[in-house]
């Protein structure tokens, strides 16, 4: 038996209503947009860790465009193959600064010099805030970490939002697979030696849909957050 509905016919006033209602939210997608209150400008001055050891320093580039309807084909295999692509020159060598740019495909992209505000960077933040793509795309993160002592048996802890990889002075550190959100210490790293002095951290996020972000910080051997670092961007900051 068929069951047949009958249309409902709005009034003038009503669509009126309706109008009004969804218009709010036009006007604010016309808005000026912002990366506050979610990161503010790196400055010159050594910046330690928070207090429980998250590293909110970073250079990050405007997203790279890598278009992906579902997080779901983020396997290992297809990660690493989208990490290790050469996507700009010198890309796991160089030391970017601030306001430098690199082009990707045709495409001109800037790097940010940034204090996140929170202890999980929100990228998807800063690509709606710098009218970039927030969706299908790939950010890349680098920052200087100097230690004042040769820290062996440390660990980094790593959670991101969708999957990434790290590398600590060169050598794969944590890589993170599959479709996830964000979570503190999500994965660590297998035990590695922070060394004396100066440290640089990479980064890749990749994410399709969804609300990309990410968190790092070192602990030590019993798990504690090491909290006598601090970062620089060696000349990234203003």
């Amino acid at each position: 038996m068929k069951t047949f509905r009958k249309p409902v016919i709005l009034s003038a006033g009503a669509l009126a209503v309706l109008a009004l209602q969804a218009l709010p939210a036009a006007v604010a997608d016309d808005a000026p947009r912002s990366i506050a209150p979610y990161f503010t400008p790196a400055t010159s001055t050594p910046k330690p860790p928070d207090g429980d050891g998250f590293l909110r320093r970073w250079l990050l580039l405007d997203p790279i465009t890598k278009p992906n309807r579902t997080n779901t084909v983020f396997t290992d295999s297809y990660v690493r193959n989208a990490m290790n692509t050469d996507y700009f020159p010198n890309q796991f060598t160089a030391m970017p600064r601030d306001g430098e740019k690199v082009t990707v495909a045709g495409e001109e992209l800037a790097w940010h010099a940034l204090d996140s505000t929170n202890w999980n960077v929100k990228l998807f933040r800063l690509a709606y805030g710098l009218n970039k793509p927030t969706y299908g795309v790939l950010f890349w993160a680098v920052t200087i970490v100097n230690s004042p002592r040769e820290i062996p048996n440390a660990r980094m802890a790593v959670g991101s939002n969708s999957a990434s990889m790290w590398w600590l002075n060169g050598k794969e550190a944590v890589a993170l697979f599959g479709d996830r959100r964000m979570v503190m210490d999500d994965c660590v790293s297998k035990r590695l030696t922070l060394q004396k002095g100066r440290n640089v951290i990479r980064g890749a996020v990749i994410n399709g849909p969804g609300m990309s972000d990410f968190c790092v910080r070192f602990i030590d051997e019993n798990g504690q957050p090491i909290r006598d670092l601090t970062q620089s961007l060696e000349g990234g900051g203003k």
